[in-house]
Protein backbone atom coordinates (compact mmCIF):
# COMPACT_ATOMS: atom_id res chain seq x y z
CA UNK A 1 0.00 0.00 0.00
CA UNK A 2 3.38 1.90 -0.02
CA UNK A 3 2.15 5.27 -1.99
CA UNK A 4 -1.35 6.02 -1.84
CA UNK A 5 -2.45 9.38 -1.94
CA UNK A 6 -5.64 10.06 0.22
CA UNK A 7 -7.03 13.56 -0.05
CA UNK A 8 -9.32 14.80 3.04
CA UNK A 9 -11.83 14.55 1.25
CA UNK A 10 -13.35 13.75 -2.32
CA UNK A 11 -17.46 15.03 -3.79
CA UNK A 12 -19.58 12.17 -4.25
CA UNK A 13 -22.11 12.06 -7.19
CA UNK A 14 -25.05 9.67 -7.65
CA UNK A 15 -25.31 10.14 -10.85
CA UNK A 16 -28.31 12.10 -11.63
CA UNK A 17 -27.31 15.48 -10.67
CA UNK A 18 -25.99 16.53 -14.48
CA UNK A 19 -29.91 15.01 -15.61
CA UNK A 20 -31.31 17.26 -13.24
CA UNK A 21 -29.47 20.16 -14.02
CA UNK A 22 -30.03 19.75 -17.85
CA UNK A 23 -33.52 19.27 -17.19
CA UNK A 24 -34.03 22.93 -15.28
CA UNK A 25 -32.04 24.07 -18.40
CA UNK A 26 -34.61 22.42 -21.09
CA UNK A 27 -37.79 24.00 -18.51
CA UNK A 28 -36.27 27.63 -18.96
CA UNK A 29 -35.59 27.98 -15.06
CA UNK A 30 -32.63 28.94 -14.07
CA UNK A 31 -33.04 31.46 -11.15
CA UNK A 32 -34.23 30.14 -7.88
CA UNK A 33 -37.29 28.88 -6.56
CA UNK A 34 -37.97 26.61 -9.45
CA UNK A 35 -39.75 22.92 -9.28
CA UNK A 36 -36.56 21.28 -7.78
CA UNK A 37 -35.98 23.92 -5.23
CA UNK A 38 -39.87 23.18 -4.17
CA UNK A 39 -38.86 19.77 -4.13
CA UNK A 40 -36.03 20.14 -1.91
CA UNK A 41 -37.55 21.70 0.68
CA UNK A 42 -40.06 19.48 0.39
CA UNK A 43 -38.09 17.00 1.05
CA UNK A 44 -36.74 18.50 3.81
CA UNK A 45 -39.85 19.36 5.91
CA UNK A 46 -41.01 16.08 5.59
CA UNK A 47 -37.79 14.46 6.68
CA UNK A 48 -37.54 17.07 9.36
CA UNK A 49 -40.64 17.80 10.57
CA UNK A 50 -39.93 21.58 10.59
CA UNK A 51 -42.68 23.60 9.69
CA UNK A 52 -40.84 25.19 6.92
CA UNK A 53 -37.33 24.86 5.04
CA UNK A 54 -36.48 27.40 3.15
CA UNK A 55 -33.18 26.67 1.02
CA UNK A 56 -30.11 29.59 0.60
CA UNK A 57 -27.07 29.57 -1.46
CA UNK A 58 -25.32 28.79 2.24
CA UNK A 59 -25.63 27.99 6.04
CA UNK A 60 -23.91 31.36 6.41
CA UNK A 61 -26.98 32.70 4.66
CA UNK A 62 -29.41 30.83 6.68
CA UNK A 63 -28.04 31.77 9.88
CA UNK A 64 -27.90 35.65 8.62
CA UNK A 65 -31.55 35.15 7.95
CA UNK A 66 -32.05 34.30 11.35
CA UNK A 67 -29.89 37.23 12.90
CA UNK A 68 -32.71 39.37 10.43
CA UNK A 69 -35.49 37.74 11.67
CA UNK A 70 -34.82 37.67 15.22
CA UNK A 71 -34.57 41.70 14.83
CA UNK A 72 -31.08 41.25 16.80
CA UNK A 73 -29.87 44.96 17.40
CA UNK A 74 -26.33 46.38 18.56
CA UNK A 75 -25.60 45.66 21.96
CA UNK A 76 -27.60 42.28 21.76
CA UNK A 77 -25.20 39.35 22.84
CA UNK A 78 -25.58 35.66 21.76
CA UNK A 79 -24.42 33.29 23.25
CA UNK A 80 -22.41 30.48 21.55
CA UNK A 81 -19.08 28.26 21.58
CA UNK A 82 -16.22 29.53 20.35
CA UNK A 83 -14.84 26.11 18.81
CA UNK A 84 -17.05 26.59 15.51
CA UNK A 85 -16.89 28.25 11.76
CA UNK A 86 -16.38 31.77 11.56
CA UNK A 87 -20.26 31.91 10.01
CA UNK A 88 -21.88 31.31 13.15
CA UNK A 89 -20.39 34.29 15.09
CA UNK A 90 -20.67 36.07 11.92
CA UNK A 91 -23.91 36.22 11.08
CA UNK A 92 -24.83 38.00 14.12
CA UNK A 93 -21.98 40.03 14.49
CA UNK A 94 -23.57 41.73 11.28
CA UNK A 95 -26.31 43.23 13.13
CA UNK A 96 -24.04 44.77 15.98
CA UNK A 97 -24.60 41.58 18.33
CA UNK A 98 -21.94 40.53 20.12
CA UNK A 99 -20.68 37.41 20.55
CA UNK A 100 -20.45 35.43 23.91
CA UNK A 101 -18.25 32.57 23.83
CA UNK A 102 -19.03 29.25 25.96
CA UNK A 103 -16.64 26.78 26.41
CA UNK A 104 -17.27 23.32 25.35
CA UNK A 105 -17.72 19.70 26.96
CA UNK A 106 -14.84 17.42 26.96
CA UNK A 107 -16.82 14.15 25.40
CA UNK A 108 -18.46 15.53 22.46
CA UNK A 109 -16.48 18.63 22.07
CA UNK A 110 -20.43 20.80 21.72
CA UNK A 111 -21.48 23.96 23.73
CA UNK A 112 -20.96 22.77 27.79
CA UNK A 113 -24.90 23.43 28.67
CA UNK A 114 -23.93 23.43 32.28
CA UNK A 115 -22.12 26.49 31.66
CA UNK A 116 -24.48 28.52 29.83
CA UNK A 117 -26.69 29.90 32.43
CA UNK A 118 -23.26 31.90 33.98
CA UNK A 119 -22.92 33.78 30.58
CA UNK A 120 -26.56 35.28 30.61
CA UNK A 121 -26.97 38.96 30.78
CA UNK A 122 -29.70 41.20 30.54
CA UNK A 123 -28.40 41.82 26.71
CA UNK A 124 -29.00 37.72 25.91
CA UNK A 125 -31.44 37.52 23.39
CA UNK A 126 -30.44 33.66 21.47
CA UNK A 127 -28.36 30.68 22.30
CA UNK A 128 -26.96 29.17 19.21
CA UNK A 129 -25.98 25.22 20.14
CA UNK A 130 -23.69 24.08 17.23
CA UNK A 131 -23.71 20.32 16.59
CA UNK A 132 -19.93 19.46 16.27
CA UNK A 133 -19.40 16.46 14.06
CA UNK A 134 -23.00 15.63 13.59
CA UNK A 135 -23.29 14.65 17.33
CA UNK A 136 -26.51 16.29 18.95
CA UNK A 137 -25.72 18.61 21.71
CA UNK A 138 -27.90 18.33 25.26
CA UNK A 139 -30.85 20.05 23.81
CA UNK A 140 -33.10 18.95 26.82
CA UNK A 141 -30.91 20.80 28.63
CA UNK A 142 -30.23 23.98 26.51
CA UNK A 143 -34.14 24.57 25.66
CA UNK A 144 -34.90 24.70 29.17
CA UNK A 145 -32.58 27.14 30.04
CA UNK A 146 -33.83 29.06 27.12
CA UNK A 147 -37.37 28.99 28.02
CA UNK A 148 -36.59 29.68 31.37
CA UNK A 149 -34.64 33.07 30.55
CA UNK A 150 -36.96 33.98 27.23
CA UNK A 151 -34.32 33.49 24.77
CA UNK A 152 -34.43 32.04 21.38
CA UNK A 153 -32.77 28.76 20.01
CA UNK A 154 -30.76 29.12 16.59
CA UNK A 155 -29.80 25.42 15.64
CA UNK A 156 -26.46 25.54 13.70
CA UNK A 157 -26.62 22.32 12.55
CA UNK A 158 -24.31 22.61 9.11
CA UNK A 159 -22.97 19.26 10.50
CA UNK A 160 -25.72 17.76 11.36
CA UNK A 161 -28.06 17.06 8.60
CA UNK A 162 -29.38 13.16 8.99
CA UNK A 163 -28.31 12.68 12.98
CA UNK A 164 -31.08 13.01 15.59
CA UNK A 165 -31.23 13.99 19.03
CA UNK A 166 -33.79 11.43 20.81
CA UNK A 167 -35.38 10.38 17.96
CA UNK A 168 -35.80 14.44 16.93
CA UNK A 169 -33.60 15.55 13.72
CA UNK A 170 -31.03 18.09 14.59
CA UNK A 171 -32.58 21.47 13.16
CA UNK A 172 -36.11 21.21 14.13
CA UNK A 173 -35.57 21.26 18.32
CA UNK A 174 -34.61 25.23 18.18
CA UNK A 175 -37.04 27.53 16.95
CA UNK A 176 -34.78 28.00 13.94
CA UNK A 177 -32.16 25.65 12.48
CA UNK A 178 -29.58 25.69 9.68
CA UNK A 179 -27.87 23.45 7.46
CA UNK A 180 -25.05 23.31 5.11
CA UNK A 181 -24.93 21.54 1.89
CA UNK A 182 -21.43 22.46 0.92
CA UNK A 183 -19.14 19.79 -1.03
CA UNK A 184 -17.30 18.87 2.18
CA UNK A 185 -20.59 17.90 3.77
CA UNK A 186 -22.30 14.24 3.45
CA UNK A 187 -25.28 15.69 1.53
CA UNK A 188 -23.87 18.20 -1.05
CA UNK A 189 -24.67 20.92 -3.82
CA UNK A 190 -20.90 22.26 -3.88
CA UNK A 191 -22.38 25.64 -2.21
CA UNK A 192 -26.01 25.37 -0.36
CA UNK A 193 -27.85 25.35 2.58
CA UNK A 194 -31.32 25.41 4.21
CA UNK A 195 -33.06 27.43 6.93
CA UNK A 196 -35.45 25.38 8.88
CA UNK A 197 -38.48 27.11 10.89
CA UNK A 198 -39.71 25.47 13.32
CA UNK A 199 -42.07 28.71 14.92
CA UNK A 200 -44.21 29.48 12.32
CA UNK A 201 -44.34 32.71 13.68
CA UNK A 202 -40.93 33.66 11.57
CA UNK A 203 -42.32 32.05 8.42
CA UNK A 204 -43.64 35.33 6.73
CA UNK A 205 -40.39 37.23 7.86
CA UNK A 206 -38.04 34.72 6.45
CA UNK A 207 -39.30 34.32 3.06
CA UNK A 208 -39.29 38.44 2.87
CA UNK A 209 -35.81 38.45 4.14
CA UNK A 210 -34.63 35.50 1.88
CA UNK A 211 -36.48 37.08 -1.75
CA UNK A 212 -34.37 40.52 -0.89
CA UNK A 213 -36.45 41.70 1.27
CA UNK A 214 -39.91 41.58 -1.10
CA UNK A 215 -43.09 40.07 -0.83
CA UNK A 216 -42.28 37.82 -3.90
CA UNK A 217 -43.32 34.30 -2.39
CA UNK A 218 -46.54 35.42 -1.62
CA UNK A 219 -46.65 36.83 -5.46
CA UNK A 220 -46.16 33.13 -7.29
CA UNK A 221 -48.14 31.93 -4.79
CA UNK A 222 -51.38 34.17 -5.46
CA UNK A 223 -51.93 36.09 -2.39
CA UNK A 224 -50.87 39.29 -3.50
CA UNK A 225 -51.63 40.84 -6.81
CA UNK A 226 -47.87 42.50 -6.95
CA UNK A 227 -44.95 42.04 -4.55
CA UNK A 228 -43.26 45.15 -3.37
CA UNK A 229 -40.18 46.08 -0.85
CA UNK A 230 -41.60 45.36 2.74
CA UNK A 231 -38.41 45.05 4.53
CA UNK A 232 -34.45 44.58 4.77
CA UNK A 233 -33.52 41.62 2.86
CA UNK A 234 -30.89 40.42 0.53
CA UNK A 235 -30.41 37.76 -2.18
CA UNK A 236 -30.24 34.49 -0.37
CA UNK A 237 -31.89 31.82 -3.19
CA UNK A 238 -29.53 29.65 -4.96
CA UNK A 239 -29.99 28.89 -8.40
CA UNK A 240 -31.81 26.24 -9.64
CA UNK A 241 -29.11 24.60 -10.87
CA UNK A 242 -28.00 24.17 -7.26
CA UNK A 243 -31.33 22.87 -6.26
CA UNK A 244 -31.24 20.19 -9.11
CA UNK A 245 -27.72 19.03 -8.02
CA UNK A 246 -29.15 18.83 -4.66
CA UNK A 247 -32.36 17.46 -5.27
CA UNK A 248 -30.52 14.10 -6.70
CA UNK A 249 -28.74 13.79 -3.60
CA UNK A 250 -31.33 13.93 -1.42
CA UNK A 251 -32.90 11.13 -3.14
CA UNK A 252 -29.97 9.09 -1.81
CA UNK A 253 -29.47 10.74 1.19
CA UNK A 254 -30.17 7.70 3.18
CA UNK A 255 -27.67 5.91 1.25
CA UNK A 256 -24.82 7.95 1.43
CA UNK A 257 -25.17 8.18 5.05
CA UNK A 258 -25.08 4.65 5.59
CA UNK A 259 -21.29 4.40 3.52
CA UNK A 260 -20.51 6.88 5.48
CA UNK A 261 -21.45 5.75 8.78
CA UNK A 262 -20.10 1.93 7.98
CA UNK A 263 -16.30 4.11 7.12
CA UNK A 264 -16.85 5.65 10.48
CA UNK A 265 -17.63 3.00 12.45
CA UNK A 266 -14.31 0.79 10.74
CA UNK A 267 -11.97 3.75 11.69
CA UNK A 268 -13.82 3.35 15.15
CA UNK A 269 -13.08 -0.23 15.10
CA UNK A 270 -9.00 0.36 13.70
CA UNK A 271 -8.52 2.86 16.03
CA UNK A 272 -9.25 1.36 19.35
CA UNK A 273 -5.87 -0.13 19.76
CA UNK A 274 -4.41 3.07 19.62
CA UNK A 275 -6.61 4.59 22.08
CA UNK A 276 -5.79 1.71 24.90
CA UNK A 277 -2.11 2.61 24.00
CA UNK A 278 -2.87 6.15 25.26
CA UNK A 279 -1.94 7.59 21.60
CA UNK A 280 -5.01 9.25 20.97
CA UNK A 281 -8.61 9.28 22.01
CA UNK A 282 -11.48 8.47 20.05
CA UNK A 283 -14.87 10.02 19.49
CA UNK A 284 -17.33 9.85 22.41
CA UNK A 285 -20.94 9.52 21.29
CA UNK A 286 -23.64 9.67 23.61
CA UNK A 287 -26.11 7.18 24.01
CA UNK A 288 -29.49 9.03 23.22
CA UNK A 289 -27.63 10.77 19.82
CA UNK A 290 -27.67 9.12 16.65
CA UNK A 291 -24.78 10.60 14.89
CA UNK A 292 -24.35 11.25 10.92
CA UNK A 293 -20.61 10.21 10.51
CA UNK A 294 -19.69 13.77 9.04
CA UNK A 295 -16.05 13.55 10.24
CA UNK A 296 -14.01 11.29 12.33
CA UNK A 297 -11.61 12.70 14.32
CA UNK A 298 -9.28 12.26 16.90
CA UNK A 299 -7.12 14.33 19.73
CA UNK A 300 -4.03 13.24 20.20
CA UNK A 301 -1.42 13.58 23.21
CA UNK A 302 -0.72 17.21 24.44
CA UNK A 303 2.80 16.80 23.80
CA UNK A 304 2.63 15.96 20.29
CA UNK A 305 3.50 18.78 17.73
CA UNK A 306 0.61 18.50 15.60
CA UNK A 307 1.99 20.54 12.51
CA UNK A 308 5.07 18.10 12.39
CA UNK A 309 2.57 15.63 12.38
CA UNK A 310 0.14 16.47 9.94
CA UNK A 311 3.24 17.12 7.31
CA UNK A 312 4.52 13.53 8.19
CA UNK A 313 0.64 12.25 7.26
CA UNK A 314 1.24 14.37 4.11
CA UNK A 315 4.16 12.87 3.03
CA UNK A 316 2.86 9.53 3.40
CA UNK A 317 -0.28 10.97 1.15
CA UNK A 318 -2.56 10.86 4.20
CA UNK A 319 -4.57 14.56 3.46
CA UNK A 320 -5.46 15.12 7.35
CA UNK A 321 -6.40 18.35 8.48
CA UNK A 322 -7.39 20.38 11.41
CA UNK A 323 -9.18 22.44 12.75
CA UNK A 324 -10.79 25.20 15.05
CA UNK A 325 -8.67 27.92 15.65
CA UNK A 326 -11.08 29.12 17.97
CA UNK A 327 -12.96 32.06 17.63
CA UNK A 328 -12.20 33.84 21.31
CA UNK A 329 -8.38 33.98 20.18
CA UNK A 330 -8.68 35.38 16.69
CA UNK A 331 -8.61 38.76 15.90
CA UNK A 332 -12.32 39.60 15.02
CA UNK A 333 -13.29 37.70 17.75
CA UNK A 334 -10.95 39.54 19.93
CA UNK A 335 -12.65 42.65 18.46
CA UNK A 336 -16.44 41.99 17.99
CA UNK A 337 -17.09 39.04 20.86
CA UNK A 338 -16.15 37.65 24.40
CA UNK A 339 -15.73 35.38 26.92
CA UNK A 340 -18.49 33.74 29.10
CA UNK A 341 -16.47 32.52 31.39
CA UNK A 342 -12.53 30.09 30.82
CA UNK A 343 -12.16 28.35 27.52
CA UNK A 344 -9.90 25.75 28.42
CA UNK A 345 -11.63 22.87 27.22
CA UNK A 346 -11.84 24.39 23.81
CA UNK A 347 -8.29 25.53 23.64
CA UNK A 348 -7.46 22.15 24.90
CA UNK A 349 -9.24 20.47 22.03
CA UNK A 350 -8.23 23.64 19.32
CA UNK A 351 -4.17 22.65 19.51
CA UNK A 352 -4.67 18.47 19.67
CA UNK A 353 -7.22 17.66 17.61
CA UNK A 354 -7.19 16.11 13.76
CA UNK A 355 -9.92 15.11 11.01
CA UNK A 356 -8.91 12.17 9.36
CA UNK A 357 -9.62 11.73 5.23
CA UNK A 358 -13.47 10.04 5.33
CA UNK A 359 -15.99 10.24 2.28
CA UNK A 360 -18.67 8.53 0.76
CA UNK A 361 -16.54 5.88 -1.77
CA UNK A 362 -13.41 5.60 0.60
CA UNK A 363 -12.19 2.08 0.87
CA UNK A 364 -11.65 0.14 3.59
CA UNK A 365 -8.04 -0.13 2.36
CA UNK A 366 -7.71 3.28 2.16
CA UNK A 367 -8.77 3.72 5.93
CA UNK A 368 -6.30 0.98 6.84
CA UNK A 369 -3.96 2.72 5.06
CA UNK A 370 -4.47 5.82 6.93
CA UNK A 371 -4.75 3.98 10.14
CA UNK A 372 -1.51 2.18 9.83
CA UNK A 373 0.67 5.86 8.95
CA UNK A 374 -1.22 7.52 11.59
CA UNK A 375 -0.49 4.53 14.39
CA UNK A 376 3.00 4.59 13.13
CA UNK A 377 3.81 8.13 13.74
CA UNK A 378 1.77 8.31 17.07
CA UNK A 379 4.34 6.03 18.57
CA UNK A 380 7.62 7.38 17.39
CA UNK A 381 6.49 10.34 19.37
CA UNK A 382 5.37 8.21 22.46
CA UNK A 383 8.47 6.35 21.98
CA UNK A 384 10.64 9.72 21.96
CA UNK A 385 9.10 11.06 25.14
Amino acid sequence: MHGMKIPFNKPYMTGRELDYIAQAHRDGVLAGDGQFTALCQGWLESYSGARKALLTHSCTAALEIAAIVLDITPGDEVIMPSFTFVSTANAFVLRGAVPVFVDIRADTLNLDEALIEAAITPKTRAIVPVHYAGVACEMDGIMAIAKKYGLTVIEDAAQGMLSCYKDRALGSIGQLGTYSFHETKNIISGEGGALLINDPQYIAQAEICREKGTDRSRFFRGEVDKYTWQDIGSSHLPGELIAAFLWAQLQEAQHINARRASAWQHYHELLAPLEREGLLRRPIIPDDCRHNAHMYYVLVPPQTDRARLLAGLKEQGVGAVFHYIPLHSSPAGRKHGRAGGTLRTTEDASARLIRLPLWTEISPQQQEYVAKILGSALLQYKMAG
